[in-house]
């Protein structure tokens, strides 16, 4: 476990900023695995997660779903035969909050005993 993984989200709101370049920079090194991808002008964070078929990757993305219900704070969920791609923003902000580094530190947390991982 990390500290993000501990931490809990706060609400966020339009007026919210987003993470600073420094920020960001200290951030990504706690995910290293997560890439930055810009997307109708603002930063997401995304990862690909590989299963052994739909029944594991559909579980995933339910449990991905359960600990954002809880935090209220929702991803982007692509779900594929084998494949799962997790997508963190904050929408209300359009870009990165200190919330989606939070929530996909809890993403890699989660995938660390989900069944059928490629």
């Amino acid at each position: 476990m990390t500290a993000l993984t501990q931490a809990h989200c706060e609400a966020c709101r339009a007026d919210a900023p987003k993470v600073s370049d420094e920020e960001l920079a200290v951030l990504i090194k706690q995910i290293p695995d997560w890439n930055i991808e810009v997307r109708d002008g603002h930063m997401e964070l995304e990862k690909v997660f590989l299963f052994k078929n739909f029944k594991h990757a559909l579980a995933f993305t339910n449990a991905v779903g359960e600990i954002a219900e809880a935090e209220g704070h929702h991803p982007g969920l692509l779900t594929e035969w084998g494949k799962v791609t997790v997508t963190w923003w904050s929408h209300s902000i359009k870009g990165l909050h200190r919330n989606d580094f939070i929530m996909a530190a809890r993403t890699d947390e989660v995938a660390k005993t989900a069944e059928g991982r490629k």
